[in-house]
């Protein structure tokens, strides 16, 4: 089978390979942005924020040397954001301690910051063509119906069994095009639903081919429910018409970008009693709470969130960063100066439409 496999896959690579902008220059740098930029996001959407990313920090001196702020609004959109703080404080870490030089080994690669044995892997074999054997969500895909995999392949025992058969497969001196082509295949042609087997360069050493059932691949374990969060923010106006908003502090989900103040609903609470309560705590200000300007639904990772955002004016005090970083009186259109995460570019969106109808 081994033999089989190897031939195949790559012969089908070379041939239906898709042109992306990473491909054309193996340096360790341009690797390893990729590949965080990669990780749960398919490599379509990733084009235009990798393109953006190097035009901004064509270089790992040139992304050490450059704000946090900068870096986090070059990043806006992609998610994950402490990937992007993570990539700053290797570049700096590398910069000032590795005279700028990735670590040539797996072992020194997953010593940096942000880097753990996935991505390790991946700058290794790909930039360096170390003998790793990569492992993400299409390559479990792809081994688990080869195999015919009956365990569920997210539990320990299963992703150890999927390591094995990746590391067996892998083809000493040609990891990187082994890697490459076994997740281009998961993205292209073995895909979670509505598998295109019938073109599949494996299918005829495919064990769950061969039992037609090919959907039944890999097995998970059914994923609990997914939490619902009510938050209720607050659209700060000075009488200058300034905006305020505050920075969420570097150890809080988003840490780093900036947004428009809020918080969770408690339970029994109204969401203007909610806004109230929550820019007291952050900014140590009364509000009056105005009328409702939009009702945002964004779905993360690991839980749902619906933001009620509302106008509102300051009553009493003056702004302090008390729970948060840093806050700011801004102008409308100098708000995208700073970034944000995509529901706080909702609400921004829909200030600018209500404005246009005034």
């Amino acid at each position: 089978m081994r033999q089989i496999f190897v031939a195949n896959l790559l012969e089908w690579f070379e041939e239906n390979k898709r042109d992306l902008p990473w491909r054309k220059n193996s340096a360790p740098y341009r690797v390893w942005v990729s590949e965080l930029m990669l990780q749960q996001t398919r490599a379509d959407q990733v084009i235009p924020y990798y393109k953006r990313f190097m035009k901004a920090f064509p270089s790992l001196r040139a992304l050490a040397l450059s704000p946090r702020q900068e870096v986090l609004k070059v990043w806006e959109g992609l998610g994950y954001y402490a990937r992007a703080r993570n990539m700053h404080e290797t570049a700096q870490f590398l910069v000032k301690e590795k005279k700028g030089r990735f670590p040539r080994t797996y072992e020194g690669l997953k010593e940096l910051p942000g880097i753990g044995p996935y991505t390790a892997a991946a700058i290794g074999s790909l930039a360096f063509n170390l003998d790793e054997a990569v492992v993400d969500g299409n390559v479990a895909r792809v081994l688990s119906r080869l195999f015919a995999y009956s365990q569920d392949v997210g539990s320990t025992v299963g992703r150890k069994q999927i390591q094995e058969w990746a590391n067996e497969l892998l083809p000493k001196g040609r990891a990187a095009a082994f890697n490459e082509s076994v997740m281009e295949l998961g993205a292209l042609i073995c895909l979670p639903q509505s598998p295109k087997c019938d073109q599949c360069p494996l299918k005829s050493v495919c064990r769950a081919y061969a039992k037609r059932a090919s959907t039944r691949y890999p097995v998970k374990k059914k994923k609990k429910p997914v939490p619902h969060k009510v938050a209720g923010v607050a659209v700060v106006v000075r009488r200058d018409g300034k905006l305020l908003i505050d920075q969420r502090n570097e150890e809080d989900m988003l840490g780093g970008l900036w947004e428009f103040p809020g918080g969770k609903q408690e339970t029994g609470e109204s969401i203007k009693k909610c806004i109230k309560r929550e820019i007291k705590e952050e900014l140590g200000v009364d509000i009056k709470v105005g009328k409702h300007l939009t009702t945002v639904y964004h779905v993360y990772s690991h839980f749902t969130l619906e933001l009620h955002v509302h106008w509102a004016k300051i009553i009493k005090g003056r702004p302090r960063a008390i729970e948060c970083k840093n806050y700011r009186w801004v102008d409308f259109v100098h708000l995208r100066e700073y970034p944000f995460s995509r529901a706080d570019i909702y609400i921004i969106e829909e200030i600018s439409r209500q404005k246009s109808k005034v």
